[in-house]
């Protein structure tokens, strides 16, 4: 069946992707199967209606484009984020003690620590090597197995352990890597790891870019299979749904698929939201195919929509009394249109009528989350891209729980229903 091939996409997009880097590879690779060209920010470009493009910004961030063969006057655009919480490496990682060595952790974002605790952890991201005559390249690294674990402290050592505890990110977090191992064992182990997956041989590591994540693969639970597990689905989610429903339209419209980097720290890089990364694309874009100069863009801005996706606090069973009772999207109940007062997500009115239509149009159950007035309230990529370019915004997204977790859990039926809803959008002849 469609669903089930989807799904698969799906299972794998989220095994292959551990880093922002390999999620916006994942996605070039698609887009260029799919028949997308791409363009490089230093080159020139020469575009022509009808066609679709793609470009990156420090490998992390993408944006994909579908011209629309009819003169440019808008477009619908989905945004998302390729990063997610967890553990970077420090520069200088290597530490020993008690006989072992350990690797010195950053904690990236807002992550929630205890569940690392006892996994079995794999390593990736971006290394940059000096080859022989001087040339200096990134490569991708992924050591998918088992390298790592951050041990717990037994309960007979701990009495207090279930009572709550605080934990601190500098001497609690480093994991065990390797015993007997000294200093030196980590720059060999990289060299290694190169060889076996790029095939290079006698490179000098210069630097790199380095996360720790959970190798257990994702998967579907429940009886009936109702439920996905995985690592990063805040918000790869996002981004493969966004993938998904830009292929499935029909290509008519001015399309357009954003996923920026750095959303979990801010969104202030030159790749991230808060960047000039969208605005740059979407000048030059305009510049070839649209009305010139700068009233011209932004006539194309405000002509055009934004749906920022970003997954939403599903009601918790067991914690039914963290969200306001009027305001708990149910698992598999359909996209969340997400609303704060204090623009912390970027819907108003005016974007929530149109996303609720589509939903209408396209059969799907709509839910609303609203904080408690009692509690803060998170934010996404949609306020910052609508402060920066100015274009009108909505926030949604699929429920979910254990929200920056090692491992999250959504409902598969959601997946479908936000693609058909943003397909819909994508297609829509009037914003």
């Amino acid at each position: 069946m469609p669903q089930d091939a989807r799904l698969e996409r799906l299972l794998d997009f989220l095994r292959r992707s551990p880093t922002p880097w390999h999620a916006t590879a994942n996605m070039a690779e698609r887009l260029e199967a799919e028949g997308f060209r791409r363009l490089e920010e230093t080159e020139a470009w020469r575009l022509s209606p009808g066609e679709r493009v793609y470009v990156t910004r420090n490998d992390s961030s993408i944006i994909a484009l579908q011209l629309p063969s009819e003169p440019l006057d808008a477009l619908r655009m989905i945004g998302a984020h390729t990063d997610s919480p967890g553990l970077r490496l420090k520069p200088h990682a290597p530490q020993t003690s008690a006989g072992w060595l350990q690797l010195g952790v950053e904690v990236y974002g807002g992550a929630l620590l205890a569940p690392w605790f006892d996994r079995d952890l794999g390593l990736a991201g971006r290394v940059h090597v000096r080859h022989a005559d001087g040339r200096l390249e990134g490569l991708l690294l992924d050591v998918d197995r088992p390298l790592a674990i951050i041990p717990s402290l037994a309960i007979h050592l701990d009495r207090e352990a279930n009572n709550g505890k605080a934990m601190n990110a500098q001497t609690d977090m480093p994991p065990v890597f390797l015993q007997g191992g000294e200093h030196a064992d980590l720059d060999r182990l990289l060299r290694h790891w190169l060889a076996e997956q790029h095939g290079i041989e006698g490179v000098e590591v210069i630097d790199f870019e380095l996360a720790l994540y959970d190798v257990q693969p994702p998967s579907r639970v429940g009886v009936e299979g109702e439920l996905l597990a995985s690592a990063r689905l805040d918000n790869l989610l996002s981004c493969f749904i966004g993938l998904e429903a830009l292929l499935a339209s029909d290509g008519r419209q001015g399309a357009v698929l954003v996923a920026n980097d750095h959303e979990e720290v801010g969104s202030a890089s030159a790749c991230g939201a808060q960047g000039p990364f969208l605005g740059d694309v979407l000048r030059r874009v305009n510049a070839a195919l649209g009305e010139a100069g700068e009233e011209g863009f932004i006539r194309l801005v405000q002509a055009s929509r934004l749906i920022s996706c970003d997954n939403a606090h599903a009601l918790h069973p067991n914690f039914r009394d963290k969200h306001d009772a009027a305001h708990g999207p149910a698992i598999n109940g359909g996209p969340v249109i997400k609303v704060n007062a204090n623009q912390r997500y970027a819907t108003n009115s005016a974007t929530s009528a149109l996303f609720r239509e589509l939903c209408r149009q396209a059969g799907v159950p709509v839910q609303t989350f609203v904080t408690r007035a009692d509690m803060g309230c998170g934010s996404t990529i949609g306020p910052i891209t609508a402060t920066e370019l100015g274009v009108p915004t909505l926030d949604v997204g699929v429920p979910q729980w254990a929200m920056h977790s090692i491992r999250e859990t959504a409902g598969v039926q959601d997946v479908e229903y936000l693609i058909r809803v943003l397909t819909a959008f994508l297609e829509r002849e009037a914003l």
